[in-house]
């Protein structure tokens, strides 16, 4: 495929924080990109504004004339999440199209550039933005395609004017063997999408897989005590190659030390909260150092990183309550998050909300999301979210609440989530999912901004 010869593109998909970031890098360089998703979003809604065409009715008859015969510059691109029936993407196979995943796509566009790749189970969003934050705000510069919205610039994907690429790395479905990066960084390894693994060596085979693509003299940047091979480790309060020390909260504000044994950069100011985040902050200094970034660029770039949106990122805060939103789907994530809201606000009563996504996640992980759970002072429990998967006999809300130890917890929808923050007026308060949780944000900000 030459990206250069393409006008059209189409994408199966185009709501997810993946194949949105493809359509947008195709509309700037000016293809006509329309594309499907079965739910309007705010994301959506963003891509419709920016002047794409989306339906959400999965119908032949929805899919423009213009993309209805195969040719050389028309692009098709799916992501393995729509289901196999779906009508619009059996069009395109029983008409000859050839379909391209998001990631052989982002593989392609990277290919030709210095390619810095970040990969994880978790923390890969936030090290990727902390990357493309350094190297634009410094002058540097890059192009990217992150796994979220980055708040300071209110998008997923961004055009540098040079040739160094920031790509977020999936490991769902070994997508992330697709890249062949310059620089690899991997941030973690835990256990999950064992739907498509089936067992934690299997996921830690495509992770040194992925390991072994990295061009002739490129690094991998590993956090210490991942089971990889070789490589340059990093970590907080650690012996690792490239280390935070003296981490310190201060008026609600993290601050550290980095040391890389020929690099020392004192007192940084880290714009957003949690010690996961000063660990990924330390893996992308260590990154931009390599870019050849100046130290006092690279600490002046992290004291005004905004963060990623539904990454602990704040909603309300002021005298009365705090609301926190993350992303966190995964009990070690979960454990990051709370660990980490406990430390800013010891003080306060913990008031959590909790959608579980996916039946086998639910399943594989119950014992684990219980324990990390139990951490907090409160918990309202939403339904599963299912996203690709078909119910499990069995496997509901109720299997992760009947192992906590914790007495204040409770099962409800949405409405009535939003009832109970409105009676109680929890002065702490998160949500945490990677379904649609994210809907109630703006009802429970409503809600605690009004409370007098």
């Amino acid at each position: 495929m030459e990206l250069n010869n393409i006008q059209r593109v189409y994408l199966v998909g185009i709501g997810g924080i993946g194949m949105s970031g493809l359509a947008r890098y195709f509309h700037k360089l000016g293809c006509v990109v329309c594309g499907y998703d079965k739910t309007q979003t705010d994301l959506t809604s963003d891509l419709l504004n920016e002047g794409m065409c989306i339906v959400f009715d999965d119908t032949e008859a929805n899919i423009p004339m213009s993309f209805t015969t195969p040719d050389e510059d028309t692009l098709i691109i799916y992501t393995p999440a729509i289901p196999k029936d779906s009508k619009i993407l059996n069009f395109f196979i029983r008409k000859g199209f050839r379909l391209h995943k998001r990631s052989q796509v982002l593989g392609i566009i990277s290919q030709s550039m210095y390619a810095v790749a970040v990969a994880g189970t978790h923390g890969k969003t936030t090290t990727s933005c902390l990357i493309t934050h350094i190297l634009k705000d410094s002058g540097k510069d890059c192009s990217a395609f992150l796994g979220g919205i980055s708040t300071n610039y209110g998008t997923n994907v961004l055009i540098g004017n040079n040739n160094i690429v920031v790509v977020e790395a999936d490991e769902y479905d070994r997508s992330f063997l697709t890249l062949h990066p310059d620089i690899a960084v991997i941030t973690s390894m835990d256990a999950d999408h064992l739907d498509i693994y089936g067992d934690h060596s299997h996921l830690t085979e495509s992770f040194n897989l992925f390991a072994g693509q990295i061009k002739p003299g490129g690094v991998l940047i590993r956090k210490q005590g991942l089971p990889l091979n070789g490589g340059h480790t990093y970590g907080v309060n650690t012996e690792a190659g490239s280390a935070a020390k003296n981490v310190r909260i201060d008026n609600g504000n993290y601050y550290f030390d980095f040391s890389n044994g020929q690099v020392t950069i004192s007192d940084i100011l880290l714009g957003i909260a949690g010690m996961h985040n000063v660990e990924n902050a330390v893996a992308a200094i260590e990154v931009s150092l390599r870019l050849g970034v100046n130290p006092d660029d690279i600490k002046s770039a992290l004291g005004s990183f905004a963060g990623v949106k539904r990454r602990f990122e704040y909603i309300v805060k002021n005298e009365k309550h705090v609301f926190i939103d993350d992303y966190a789907h995964h009990p070690e994530e979960l454990r990051a998050t709370i660990s980490s809201v406990k430390k800013l606000y010891p003080d306060k009563k913990l008031t959590t909300i909790f959608q579980p996504h996916l039946f086998t996640r639910t399943r594989d992980f119950a014992d684990g999301f219980a324990e990390v759970l139990d951490m907090s002072d409160e918990l309202l429990m939403l339904d599963i979210y299912p996203a690709r998967e078909l119910p499990i006999q069995g496997v509901d809300a109720e299997l992760v609440l009947s192992k906590m130890k914790m007495w204040n917890k409770r099962k409800c929808g949405k409405e009535e989530a939003i009832d109970i923050v409105e009676s109680e007026k929890p002065e702490l308060l998160l949500t945490v999912g990677a379904g649609d949780i994210d809907q109630l944000v703006q009802p429970l900000k409503k809600v605690l901004e009004n409370v007098s």
